[in-house]
């Protein structure tokens, strides 16, 4: 490939320094990132509706001269409304929606100087932890391994990031959909409080309060400047973060001690999980315990499984009402290649859901959230395994399952592969997921590492000393080392 032979070295940070010092141009950047996609993409199937003569367009124009000027950026092919940036979410109903006005958080992005030039693939609704939607044509690869799954569902996020096509690149995560990819993929993936960045103005949560937009990245401090950039309440917000005492890049150079640290290696309910994924967990707790901090063996004694079929209940209506949205504005019934079986079964599920069904699956999730934060009471952090395997190959999590029971709640289900991220989804805890380790057979394992409600700086501050303790920027998939 072309393009600047030395772009691997630097994260966003470095990017928009080197373009700040005049190192190199924007559109140097983007040719970059551009080749890089038509190099790389053909085996991923991670980037989709590329559109470089509106990024060369607003180059020209002239961005706003914000942190991270001149970097390319790509938004997840889910919500991100953009003007000029088409999106399918994921889905054949769906394909090709256009947009007219830009999402408060896009908006906070374009104005730090981001250059957005394409999306990235997603499960159909946003549903599950592998990227395999119908729309694309294909799946979404794991550039670690093309026969794993990059997780979903900002899966194309986390290929194209951990490929080395952008150093970052948006995500959401309502289940898990930015830690799974980031844990399947090498990189860190940071959930941040329920509210801490803005949902609007299309909507005003998502999902019960259960989703929230983020980031994933190559370094840490990338993932701070964006939550920087995009944090922070919205006019008409039905509820905002608890404020934070500084920012998240200061919190980087906060050196906390003495913290009280409780190690699950099993899921919460007691069930064993691979044991190179425990044993990740395990050497995460050891390094922390290194740096002064208080290590015990604790699993929170709380309702996982009642949380889950709640949580499977609350999305099933989120889905089945953005189905009968789209179908009444273009004015016609559902069509038999609309949807895949998973949507469409959780459609049907949804029919069979009472308002008064709804509101207690709410209840559910918020007395999950009580109880975690209980148990984070007499916790600092909570550290665990990100997934309860390495990352699946793929086609084990395919949207052809007929049951959206099964997929969500089955023996080999979503919640069984990945039973820890949708927890604090459900209690709307901040937490990461952080590169630490990996298999024996050369794939990722994330260590997954929680704190409590509105603790974001804390736990940006742990990320941080992770990070220097055990460096991984260094490491590129096989994928994006033969691709430059």
């Amino acid at each position: 490939m072309q393009g600047l032979p030395d772009y691997d070295d630097f994260d966003a940070t470095g990017l928009a320094e080197g373009v700040a010092k005049g190192d190199f141009s924007p559109d140097e950047l983007l040719s970059t990132a551009l080749e890089r996609v038509d190099a790389l993409n053909p085996a991923l199937n991670a980037v989709t509706q590329v559109q470089a003569d509106r990024a060369r367009a607003n180059i020209a124009a002239g961005l706003p001269d914000g942190a991270l000027k001149g970097v390319p950026f790509l938004l997840k092919d889910l919500g991100a409304e953009a003007i000029g940036f088409p999106g399918n979410n994921g889905s054949r109903l769906l394909r090709n929606t256009t947009y007219s006005y830009n999402s408060t958080l896009v908006e906070r992005l374009l104005s730090a100087g981001l250059v957005v030039f394409a999306r990235t693939t997603s499960p159909e609704g946003g549903i599950g932890c592998a990227t395999e939607a119908a729309v694309y044509g294909g799946p979404t690869r794991n550039p670690w391994n093309l026969n794993h799954t990059p997780g979903g569902s900002s899966g194309g996020s986390g290929a194209a990031v951990a490929a080395g096509i952008v150093p970052a690149a948006h995500g959401s995560d309502g289940g898990g959909s930015i830690r799974i990819p980031a844990s399947s993929c090498g990189l860190v993936g940071f959930k941040p409080t329920r509210a801490r960045l803005p949902d609007g103005p299309a909507s005003g949560e998502g999902w019960g309060g259960m989703a929230i937009e983020g980031f994933l990245t190559r370094s840490v401090r990338d993932n701070a400047l964006l939550l920087d950039i995009g944090s922070g309440p919205e006019l008409g917000a039905p509820y905002v973060a608890p404020p934070l005492e500084g920012s998240f890049i200061e919190a980087m150079e906060k050196h906390p001690k003495g913290l009280r640290v409780a190690l699950c290696t099993t899921t919460f309910d007691g069930d064993k999980v691979h044991p190179e994924c425990a044993a990740a967990a395990e050497a995460a707790a050891k390094l922390l315990e290194q740096m002064g901090h208080h290590v015990e063996i604790a699993r929170p004694e709380v309702d996982t499984m009642g949380m889950m079929q709640s949580w499977t209940s609350i999305v099933a209506c989120g889905t089945a009402l953005g189905v009968s949205q789209k179908l009444a504005k273009l004015g016609r019934e559902l069509q038999p290649d609309d949807l895949e079986p998973v949507a469409r079964s959780a459609c049907e599920y949804a029919r069979t859901i009472s308002g008064a069904d709804y509101l207690d699956a709410l209840e559910t999730v918020h007395a999950y959230g009580r109880q975690m934060a209980g148990f984070l009471d007499r916790y600092d952090l909570l550290v665990s395994p990100t997934l309860a395997e390495p990352p699946a190959r793929v086609g084990r999590f395919s949207h052809d399952r007929e049951s959206y029971l099964d997929y969500r709640l089955g023996p080999d289900g979503v919640f069984a592969y990945s039973p820890y991220t949708a927890c604090f989804n459900a209690s709307g805890q901040p937490a990461a997921s952080l590169p630490l380790s990996w298999s024996r057979d050369g794939l990722p394992i994330g260590v997954h590492i929680a704190a409590p409600f509105g603790a974001d700086e804390l736990l940006m501050s742990v990320c941080a000393e992770l990070e220097r303790a055990a460096p991984w920027f260094n490491k590129r998939p096989p994928l994006a080392r033969e691709g430059r």
